[in-house]
């Protein structure tokens, strides 16, 4: 059920152009961004840059396990930023399996 409500906020952040997709579109951003969402399946280094924006941004880091790139409709997608701060927190409220807050440590 969770699940659902964190892409149903994915696809609001879609539909208001409150998302920016991929390293390129979140590294020319400066400030304004309230949650970073990385895929479980992207690489080593992907994950790298998630947690420099993480810091950068002071903000929370989510990792999908389901497949970032069919919540935001764009193939190969792996990192996200959320720009709206609202919608960024009922992502993180509505956190399960699926998406989880990165608190630190090893990816699995």
């Amino acid at each position: 059920m969770a699940k659902n409500k964190v892409e149903t906020f994915i696809g609001f952040c879609v539909k208001a152009r409150k998302i920016s997709l991929g390293a390129g579109a979140i590294d020319v951003l400066r400030r304004g961004v309230y949650l970073i969402i990385v895929c479980s399946t992207g690489s080593e280094n992907c994950f790298k840059v998630a947690l420099k924006y993480k810091k950068k941004f002071n903000c929370p880091l989510m990792i999908c396990r389901c497949g970032l790139e069919t919540a935001v409709n764009k193939p190969g997608c792996k990192l996200a930023a959320v720009r709206d701060e609202g919608l960024a927190n009922a992502i993180v409220a509505n956190a399960c399996e699926e998406y989880e807050i990165y608190a630190g440590g090893v990816k699995e």
